[in-house]
Parts: structure tokens; C-alpha cells; sequence
């Protein structure tokens, strides 16, 4: 038997903890790979896909099927992701560093391939790193995410002209930066 995505949330609404963990399992590392793309770093997107499970678990009672439950999921996460940046920052009074990481591969095509991957990733997170974090999620939820003008602006609960000014400041920020980029590389 099929259960909808409507029971299962039901169900873990009214306490059903085998339909939450159904939820967890199909959403886990959606949550994780959005919480990494906004900190950069994978300790914080644990906490925060840790956190972000709790408020779930906590609110879904609460949810009311007007948004989808995957754009709910969105909103909850970004806006745990910006609230653990600004926490982090303020904690260490400073832009906080993030960790680089390698693996090492035998094959010589692997390397030459994982180099390329993590030459693009560090230019992405140094771009990245020049914006706050309301652009920086407005960025990776268009231009990582795919999601639309329109969609954005429902998952941050903002204004769409404001989706617009954040992804046209951040963009010009970081094309002024560009050039920084080669100090990196």
C-alpha cells in the first residue's frame, strides 16, 4: 500500500514517530545540502539539519498545506542556516572561516577531475563569502537550487522585489570580487 505525502505528514503531525522518520529519510540530505551550500562548512549543517528536524517535528502539527511541504522545508532551513551564521558570527565577533577539504583519488583522470571540482567549489565559496548571508541564500536558491523569482520569495517570506535587489546586489558584489579570486588559485 502507497501512503501520500498528505498521510505521512498527517501521521507524524499526530505523533506517529515511524512516519516522521519516513519524513526524515526523504528529506534529510535535501535539508543538509542546502544548510552546506549557505555555511560552508559541514559541522554547521549538521547542527542545522539537526535543528531544522526539531522545529519539524515541533511545528508540523502546525502546518496547514498552503505552501508545499517541500518550499515549508526551504523556509525553515534557509532561515535556520542565516540564524546559525549571524549566532556563529557574533560568537567569534569575526567573518567565520570555513573549512577546505581533499581526497585524495589514484587514478591520475580522478585527480585531474576532483582538482577541477575543488578549484570550482573554493571560486563558488570565496564568491560566496562576499556577500551576507540574505543574498547568499537568495543565490544558492536560484542559482544552485533552481527555483524561481516567485518561489524564493515564498520561501523567505520576502518580497519578490526584493528577491530581485538581493540577487542584483550580490551578483555585482561578487563580480566586483572577481578579481580577488586569482589571489586564491
Amino acid at each position: 500500500m502507497h501512503t501520500g505525502l498528505d498521510d505521512i505528514l498527517s501521521e507524524a503531525a499526530s505523533g506517529n514517530l515511524r512516519a516522521f522518520e519516513r519524513i526524515y529519510k526523504i528529506n534529510a540530505n535535501f535539508v543538509y545540502n542546502i544548510a552546506f551550500r549557505i555555511t560552508n562548512n559541514k559541522e554547521l549543517a549538521e547542527e542545522i539539519t539537526q535543528d531544522v528536524f526539531l522545529k519539524i517535528y515541533k511545528n508540523l502539527k502546525n502546518f496547514r498545506f498552503r505552501a508545499s511541504f517541500k518550499t515549508w522545508i526551504y523556509r525553515i532551513t534557509v532561515n535556520t542556516a542565516i540564524n546559525t551564521l549571524k549566532r556563529e558570527a557574533a560568537k567569534w565577533g569575526r567573518r567565520i572561516h570555513y573549512e577546505e577539504y581533499n581526497s585524495k583519488h589514484s587514478a591520475a583522470e580522478a585527480v585531474r577531475e576532483r582538482l577541477n571540482k575543488e578549484e570550482n567549489e573554493i571560486i563558488i565559496k570565496k564568491l560566496l563569502s562576499y556577500i551576507n548571508p540574505e543574498q547568499r541564500a537568495c543565490v544558492i536558491l536560484k542559482d544552485i537550487e533552481g527555483l524561481t523569482y516567485k518561489e524564493i520569495s515564498k520561501t523567505l517570506k520576502i518580497n519578490i522585489n526584493t528577491v530581485r535587489s538581493r540577487l542584483k546586489r550580490a551578483r555585482i558584489t561578487m563580480l566586483k570580487n572577481i578579481v580577488n579570486i586569482n589571489d586564491i588559485l
